[in-house]
Protein backbone atom coordinates (compact mmCIF):
# COMPACT_ATOMS: atom_id res chain seq x y z
CA UNK A 1 0.00 0.00 0.00
CA UNK A 2 0.96 3.61 1.24
CA UNK A 3 2.08 6.99 -0.07
CA UNK A 4 -1.07 7.58 -2.34
CA UNK A 5 0.52 10.56 -4.44
CA UNK A 6 3.84 12.03 -3.61
CA UNK A 7 3.27 15.95 -4.13
CA UNK A 8 6.73 17.00 -2.85
CA UNK A 9 9.89 17.53 -4.93
CA UNK A 10 13.19 20.02 -4.48
CA UNK A 11 13.58 22.92 -6.69
CA UNK A 12 14.41 21.81 -10.00
CA UNK A 13 14.33 24.57 -12.33
CA UNK A 14 11.20 23.31 -14.71
CA UNK A 15 9.72 26.84 -15.58
CA UNK A 16 8.91 25.55 -18.70
CA UNK A 17 6.75 23.08 -17.56
CA UNK A 18 4.63 25.73 -15.46
CA UNK A 19 6.32 24.27 -12.52
CA UNK A 20 6.94 26.44 -9.48
CA UNK A 21 8.31 24.92 -6.31
CA UNK A 22 8.57 26.73 -2.46
CA UNK A 23 11.32 25.55 -0.26
CA UNK A 24 9.92 27.61 2.44
CA UNK A 25 12.43 27.33 6.13
CA UNK A 26 13.02 24.29 8.93
CA UNK A 27 11.58 24.78 11.78
CA UNK A 28 13.38 22.72 14.66
CA UNK A 29 15.23 19.96 13.13
CA UNK A 30 12.69 18.84 10.80
CA UNK A 31 13.59 19.14 6.82
CA UNK A 32 12.54 22.69 4.49
CA UNK A 33 8.70 21.61 3.97
CA UNK A 34 8.69 21.41 -0.06
CA UNK A 35 5.70 21.56 -2.16
CA UNK A 36 5.02 21.81 -5.83
CA UNK A 37 2.44 24.05 -7.80
CA UNK A 38 0.28 24.63 -9.81
CA UNK A 39 -0.21 20.45 -10.18
CA UNK A 40 -1.10 19.45 -13.12
CA UNK A 41 -4.90 18.05 -13.42
CA UNK A 42 -4.93 14.39 -12.42
CA UNK A 43 -7.62 13.96 -15.61
CA UNK A 44 -4.58 13.90 -18.28
CA UNK A 45 -2.96 10.97 -16.18
CA UNK A 46 -4.08 7.45 -16.36
CA UNK A 47 -5.89 5.91 -13.45
CA UNK A 48 -5.97 2.66 -12.06
CA UNK A 49 -9.47 1.83 -12.73
CA UNK A 50 -9.45 -2.27 -12.54
CA UNK A 51 -7.38 -5.14 -12.37
CA UNK A 52 -4.93 -5.50 -15.32
CA UNK A 53 -2.36 -8.21 -16.10
CA UNK A 54 1.12 -8.01 -14.46
CA UNK A 55 3.96 -8.62 -17.10
CA UNK A 56 7.53 -8.98 -16.18
CA UNK A 57 10.06 -7.96 -16.30
CA UNK A 58 8.45 -4.64 -18.03
CA UNK A 59 6.25 -3.76 -14.82
CA UNK A 60 9.20 -4.16 -12.56
CA UNK A 61 10.03 -0.67 -14.28
CA UNK A 62 8.29 2.72 -14.77
CA UNK A 63 4.80 3.78 -15.61
CA UNK A 64 5.26 7.07 -17.03
CA UNK A 65 1.46 7.25 -18.03
CA UNK A 66 0.70 7.69 -14.08
CA UNK A 67 1.46 10.56 -11.97
CA UNK A 68 3.37 8.76 -9.08
CA UNK A 69 5.40 5.73 -8.72
CA UNK A 70 7.41 4.42 -6.08
CA UNK A 71 9.88 1.25 -5.58
CA UNK A 72 10.73 0.48 -1.54
CA UNK A 73 13.27 -1.68 -0.05
CA UNK A 74 13.16 -2.54 3.67
CA UNK A 75 15.35 -5.11 5.71
CA UNK A 76 15.98 -6.33 8.62
CA UNK A 77 19.40 -7.98 8.66
CA UNK A 78 22.12 -9.66 11.04
CA UNK A 79 25.92 -9.67 11.62
CA UNK A 80 27.69 -12.87 12.12
CA UNK A 81 27.25 -12.61 16.25
CA UNK A 82 23.43 -11.73 16.08
CA UNK A 83 23.98 -7.78 15.77
CA UNK A 84 20.79 -6.75 14.26
CA UNK A 85 20.47 -3.89 11.64
CA UNK A 86 17.03 -2.70 9.26
CA UNK A 87 17.17 -0.62 6.39
CA UNK A 88 15.55 1.34 4.19
CA UNK A 89 15.87 2.27 0.63
CA UNK A 90 13.37 3.72 -1.44
CA UNK A 91 12.79 6.04 -4.69
CA UNK A 92 9.84 8.02 -5.82
CA UNK A 93 8.81 9.33 -9.26
CA UNK A 94 6.72 12.02 -9.78
CA UNK A 95 4.92 13.06 -13.04
CA UNK A 96 4.78 16.43 -14.18
CA UNK A 97 3.12 15.55 -17.06
CA UNK A 98 2.39 11.79 -18.60
CA UNK A 99 4.68 9.97 -20.70
CA UNK A 100 8.30 9.18 -21.07
CA UNK A 101 10.79 11.70 -20.54
CA UNK A 102 12.04 13.71 -23.76
CA UNK A 103 15.07 11.90 -24.76
CA UNK A 104 18.52 12.99 -25.39
CA UNK A 105 21.26 14.58 -23.34
CA UNK A 106 19.63 18.20 -21.70
CA UNK A 107 17.97 18.68 -19.16
CA UNK A 108 14.47 19.23 -19.66
CA UNK A 109 12.62 16.46 -18.40
CA UNK A 110 8.69 15.84 -17.63
CA UNK A 111 9.90 13.51 -14.58
CA UNK A 112 11.09 14.43 -11.12
CA UNK A 113 12.48 11.53 -8.33
CA UNK A 114 13.05 11.56 -4.63
CA UNK A 115 14.63 9.19 -2.61
CA UNK A 116 15.21 8.13 0.78
CA UNK A 117 17.95 6.01 2.49
CA UNK A 118 18.05 5.16 6.43
CA UNK A 119 19.91 2.67 8.51
CA UNK A 120 18.96 1.59 11.77
CA UNK A 121 21.83 -0.07 14.17
CA UNK A 122 19.74 -1.52 17.00
CA UNK A 123 22.75 -2.52 18.88
CA UNK A 124 24.40 1.25 18.43
CA UNK A 125 20.81 2.68 19.70
CA UNK A 126 21.34 5.05 16.12
CA UNK A 127 18.63 5.53 13.04
CA UNK A 128 20.48 7.94 10.68
CA UNK A 129 18.51 8.99 7.12
CA UNK A 130 19.21 10.98 4.17
CA UNK A 131 17.45 12.67 1.06
CA UNK A 132 17.73 13.42 -2.48
CA UNK A 133 16.29 15.05 -5.54
CA UNK A 134 16.95 15.22 -8.66
CA UNK A 135 15.27 15.87 -12.32
CA UNK A 136 14.81 12.53 -14.39
CA UNK A 137 17.47 13.96 -17.18
CA UNK A 138 21.16 14.08 -18.03
CA UNK A 139 21.50 10.03 -16.50
CA UNK A 140 20.80 12.30 -12.86
CA UNK A 141 17.72 9.91 -12.31
CA UNK A 142 15.92 7.56 -13.84
CA UNK A 143 13.76 3.81 -13.68
CA UNK A 144 13.44 1.57 -16.71
CA UNK A 145 13.09 -1.96 -17.22
CA UNK A 146 14.01 -4.54 -19.04
CA UNK A 147 16.65 -4.76 -17.40
CA UNK A 148 15.16 -3.17 -14.26
CA UNK A 149 16.99 -0.36 -12.59
CA UNK A 150 16.49 3.06 -10.66
CA UNK A 151 19.04 5.07 -9.74
CA UNK A 152 19.03 8.73 -8.31
CA UNK A 153 23.03 9.80 -8.88
CA UNK A 154 24.68 6.64 -7.28
CA UNK A 155 21.56 5.16 -4.94
CA UNK A 156 20.83 2.63 -7.46
CA UNK A 157 18.85 -0.59 -7.70
CA UNK A 158 19.33 -2.74 -10.57
CA UNK A 159 18.16 -6.40 -11.68
CA UNK A 160 20.40 -9.06 -11.78
CA UNK A 161 18.07 -11.41 -13.67
CA UNK A 162 15.75 -11.92 -16.55
CA UNK A 163 13.17 -11.66 -14.41
CA UNK A 164 13.57 -8.85 -12.33
CA UNK A 165 13.40 -10.37 -8.44
CA UNK A 166 17.11 -10.55 -7.79
CA UNK A 167 18.65 -7.21 -7.40
CA UNK A 168 21.74 -5.20 -6.38
CA UNK A 169 20.94 -2.46 -3.83
CA UNK A 170 23.71 0.36 -3.54
CA UNK A 171 23.89 3.39 -1.58
CA UNK A 172 26.84 5.59 0.02
CA UNK A 173 26.24 9.06 1.99
CA UNK A 174 27.91 10.59 4.75
CA UNK A 175 28.76 7.69 6.65
CA UNK A 176 25.69 5.64 5.65
CA UNK A 177 26.46 2.99 3.12
CA UNK A 178 24.34 -0.64 1.64
CA UNK A 179 25.65 -2.78 -0.55
CA UNK A 180 23.04 -5.54 -0.43
CA UNK A 181 22.04 -8.76 -2.97
CA UNK A 182 18.29 -9.28 -2.72
CA UNK A 183 17.25 -13.07 -3.73
CA UNK A 184 13.68 -13.56 -4.28
CA UNK A 185 11.94 -16.60 -2.34
CA UNK A 186 8.55 -16.62 -2.98
CA UNK A 187 7.15 -15.58 -6.14
CA UNK A 188 5.62 -11.86 -6.99
CA UNK A 189 2.28 -10.90 -4.58
CA UNK A 190 -0.16 -8.83 -6.44
CA UNK A 191 -2.16 -7.04 -3.51
CA UNK A 192 -5.38 -5.79 -3.45
CA UNK A 193 -7.74 -7.25 -6.54
CA UNK A 194 -5.10 -8.45 -8.60
CA UNK A 195 -3.01 -5.90 -8.20
CA UNK A 196 -5.50 -3.38 -8.47
CA UNK A 197 -5.39 -1.67 -4.32
CA UNK A 198 -7.74 1.29 -3.78
CA UNK A 199 -7.19 3.88 -1.41
CA UNK A 200 -10.74 5.95 -1.76
CA UNK A 201 -13.88 4.92 -2.30
CA UNK A 202 -13.85 7.40 -5.47
CA UNK A 203 -13.29 5.32 -9.11
CA UNK A 204 -9.50 5.34 -9.49
CA UNK A 205 -8.20 6.56 -6.26
CA UNK A 206 -6.34 3.42 -6.66
CA UNK A 207 -3.20 1.76 -7.26
CA UNK A 208 -1.63 -1.23 -8.70
CA UNK A 209 0.19 -2.47 -5.84
CA UNK A 210 3.07 -5.85 -6.69
CA UNK A 211 5.68 -6.95 -4.80
CA UNK A 212 8.10 -9.54 -3.04
CA UNK A 213 7.20 -10.03 0.68
CA UNK A 214 10.46 -12.18 1.25
CA UNK A 215 13.99 -11.79 -0.62
CA UNK A 216 17.01 -13.61 1.28
CA UNK A 217 19.70 -10.51 1.75
CA UNK A 218 23.15 -10.94 1.96
CA UNK A 219 25.68 -8.12 1.70
CA UNK A 220 27.64 -5.10 3.94
CA UNK A 221 25.52 -2.66 5.85
CA UNK A 222 26.96 0.54 7.29
CA UNK A 223 26.22 3.56 9.83
CA UNK A 224 29.48 5.98 10.60
CA UNK A 225 31.74 2.74 10.79
CA UNK A 226 33.47 0.07 9.07
CA UNK A 227 30.80 -1.50 6.63
CA UNK A 228 29.85 -4.86 8.45
CA UNK A 229 28.80 -8.38 6.84
CA UNK A 230 25.57 -8.87 7.29
CA UNK A 231 22.74 -11.10 6.51
CA UNK A 232 18.82 -11.41 6.75
CA UNK A 233 15.76 -10.74 4.51
CA UNK A 234 14.06 -7.66 2.54
CA UNK A 235 10.79 -6.74 1.66
CA UNK A 236 9.83 -5.24 -1.69
CA UNK A 237 7.03 -2.88 -2.82
CA UNK A 238 5.98 -1.21 -6.12
CA UNK A 239 3.44 0.93 -6.56
CA UNK A 240 1.83 3.07 -9.58
CA UNK A 241 -1.13 5.48 -9.13
CA UNK A 242 -2.46 8.90 -9.94
CA UNK A 243 -4.90 8.81 -6.90
CA UNK A 244 -4.87 10.95 -3.79
CA UNK A 245 -6.24 10.53 0.22
CA UNK A 246 -10.08 10.59 1.02
CA UNK A 247 -11.28 13.78 1.98
CA UNK A 248 -11.31 12.67 5.41
CA UNK A 249 -8.31 10.88 5.87
CA UNK A 250 -5.02 12.16 7.32
CA UNK A 251 -2.49 9.78 7.19
CA UNK A 252 -1.96 6.15 7.38
CA UNK A 253 -0.02 2.77 9.47
CA UNK A 254 1.40 0.10 6.82
CA UNK A 255 3.00 -2.94 8.37
CA UNK A 256 5.29 -5.64 6.45
CA UNK A 257 5.98 -8.62 8.73
CA UNK A 258 8.07 -11.70 8.01
CA UNK A 259 6.82 -14.64 10.37
CA UNK A 260 8.62 -17.42 11.82
CA UNK A 261 6.52 -20.16 10.68
CA UNK A 262 7.18 -19.00 6.64
CA UNK A 263 4.07 -16.31 6.43
CA UNK A 264 4.51 -12.95 5.48
CA UNK A 265 1.67 -10.28 6.31
CA UNK A 266 1.12 -6.96 4.84
CA UNK A 267 -1.23 -4.45 6.67
CA UNK A 268 -2.34 -1.10 6.17
CA UNK A 269 -5.14 1.13 7.51
CA UNK A 270 -5.37 4.63 6.29
CA UNK A 271 -6.66 6.99 9.42
CA UNK A 272 -9.52 9.30 9.05
CA UNK A 273 -9.63 12.90 11.44
CA UNK A 274 -11.52 11.23 13.71
CA UNK A 275 -9.32 8.16 14.41
CA UNK A 276 -11.24 5.80 12.34
CA UNK A 277 -10.22 3.70 9.60
CA UNK A 278 -11.02 4.31 5.62
CA UNK A 279 -13.33 0.85 4.77
CA UNK A 280 -10.56 0.34 2.09
CA UNK A 281 -8.08 -0.66 4.64
CA UNK A 282 -7.06 -4.25 4.19
CA UNK A 283 -3.85 -6.28 3.79
CA UNK A 284 -2.71 -9.85 2.59
CA UNK A 285 -2.00 -12.71 4.25
CA UNK A 286 0.81 -15.17 2.03
CA UNK A 287 1.80 -18.61 2.85
CA UNK A 288 5.22 -20.17 3.07
CA UNK A 289 4.45 -21.36 -0.95
CA UNK A 290 3.52 -18.09 -1.78
CA UNK A 291 -0.11 -18.24 -2.09
CA UNK A 292 -2.10 -15.25 -0.96
CA UNK A 293 -5.24 -13.98 0.99
CA UNK A 294 -6.93 -10.91 0.91
CA UNK A 295 -7.22 -9.43 3.95
CA UNK A 296 -10.63 -6.31 4.31
CA UNK A 297 -11.25 -4.01 6.63
CA UNK A 298 -12.81 -6.41 9.19
CA UNK A 299 -10.33 -9.30 8.96
CA UNK A 300 -7.70 -7.91 11.01
CA UNK A 301 -7.30 -5.48 14.38
CA UNK A 302 -4.81 -3.33 15.14
CA UNK A 303 -4.87 -2.33 18.67
CA UNK A 304 -2.22 0.78 19.73
CA UNK A 305 -0.81 -0.37 23.34
CA UNK A 306 1.50 2.03 23.78
CA UNK A 307 2.64 5.73 22.34
CA UNK A 308 5.59 7.21 21.67
CA UNK A 309 6.50 11.54 21.54
CA UNK A 310 8.86 12.66 19.25
CA UNK A 311 11.85 14.82 20.74
CA UNK A 312 12.35 16.69 17.47
CA UNK A 313 8.67 17.07 15.77
CA UNK A 314 7.00 16.48 18.92
CA UNK A 315 4.40 14.61 16.87
CA UNK A 316 2.97 11.49 19.09
CA UNK A 317 3.24 7.93 17.68
CA UNK A 318 1.67 4.52 18.11
CA UNK A 319 4.57 2.28 19.39
CA UNK A 320 3.66 -0.89 20.46
CA UNK A 321 0.81 -2.73 18.88
CA UNK A 322 -1.57 -5.72 19.48
CA UNK A 323 -2.17 -7.29 15.34
CA UNK A 324 -4.80 -10.03 15.58
CA UNK A 325 -6.11 -12.24 12.28
CA UNK A 326 -9.03 -14.29 13.95
CA UNK A 327 -10.37 -16.28 11.14
CA UNK A 328 -6.45 -17.34 11.17
CA UNK A 329 -5.64 -18.20 14.61
CA UNK A 330 -2.98 -15.52 14.30
CA UNK A 331 -2.14 -13.25 17.42
CA UNK A 332 0.93 -10.95 17.33
CA UNK A 333 2.55 -7.64 19.59
CA UNK A 334 4.57 -6.02 17.16
CA UNK A 335 7.13 -3.11 18.43
CA UNK A 336 10.15 -1.04 17.08
CA UNK A 337 13.26 -1.70 17.27
CA UNK A 338 14.24 1.60 18.57
CA UNK A 339 10.82 3.91 19.15
CA UNK A 340 12.97 6.22 17.49
CA UNK A 341 12.90 5.81 13.90
CA UNK A 342 11.60 9.27 12.79
CA UNK A 343 12.44 10.20 9.07
CA UNK A 344 12.20 14.03 9.44
CA UNK A 345 12.67 14.38 5.79
CA UNK A 346 11.11 16.99 3.60
CA UNK A 347 7.69 15.69 5.09
CA UNK A 348 8.11 13.95 8.76
CA UNK A 349 6.91 10.52 9.12
CA UNK A 350 8.01 7.14 10.93
CA UNK A 351 9.62 4.36 9.06
CA UNK A 352 11.16 1.56 11.03
CA UNK A 353 12.67 -1.94 11.72
CA UNK A 354 10.19 -3.71 13.82
CA UNK A 355 10.19 -7.09 16.20
CA UNK A 356 7.26 -9.58 16.11
CA UNK A 357 5.87 -12.37 18.93
CA UNK A 358 2.89 -14.07 19.18
CA UNK A 359 1.26 -17.13 18.81
CA UNK A 360 -0.50 -18.70 15.85
CA UNK A 361 -2.62 -21.40 17.04
CA UNK A 362 -1.27 -21.48 20.36
CA UNK A 363 2.33 -22.43 18.62
CA UNK A 364 4.78 -19.67 19.58
CA UNK A 365 5.54 -17.14 16.89
CA UNK A 366 8.51 -14.62 16.03
CA UNK A 367 9.06 -12.30 13.28
CA UNK A 368 10.53 -9.22 12.17
CA UNK A 369 9.54 -6.68 9.68
CA UNK A 370 8.87 -2.60 9.13
CA UNK A 371 6.11 -0.29 10.12
CA UNK A 372 5.33 3.17 8.59
CA UNK A 373 2.96 5.57 10.07
CA UNK A 374 2.34 8.94 8.34
CA UNK A 375 -0.18 12.01 9.42
CA UNK A 376 1.01 12.20 12.52
CA UNK A 377 3.47 15.16 12.34
CA UNK A 378 1.00 17.28 10.06
CA UNK A 379 -1.89 16.15 8.41
CA UNK A 380 -1.10 14.11 4.93
CA UNK A 381 -4.12 15.66 3.33
CA UNK A 382 -1.89 18.99 2.58
CA UNK A 383 0.55 17.27 0.53
CA UNK A 384 -1.11 14.62 -1.21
Amino acid sequence: MRRALLGLFAVLGLGALGAWVWRGPATGSEGPHIRMAPDPAPAIFARAMSPRPILLPQDHGPHFDYQTEWWYYTGNLRTGDGRPWGYQLTFFRRGLLPGAPPPGPGLATNQLYLAHLAVTDVSARTHAFRERFSRGAAGLAGAGSPPFEVWLEDWRAEAVDAAGSDVHLRARDAGLALDLDLKATKPLVAHGDRGLSPKGAEPGNASYYVGYPRLHTRGTIASGGIPAAVEGESWFDHEWSTSALGPQAVGWDWFSLQLSDGRDLMLFSIRRQDGTAEPVSGGTLVDPEGRTRRLGAGDFRVEVESRWQSPESKAVYPSRWAVTIPSAGTHLRVEPWLEDQEMRTSFTYWEGAVRVTGAQGGAPLTGSGYAELTGYARSMRILF
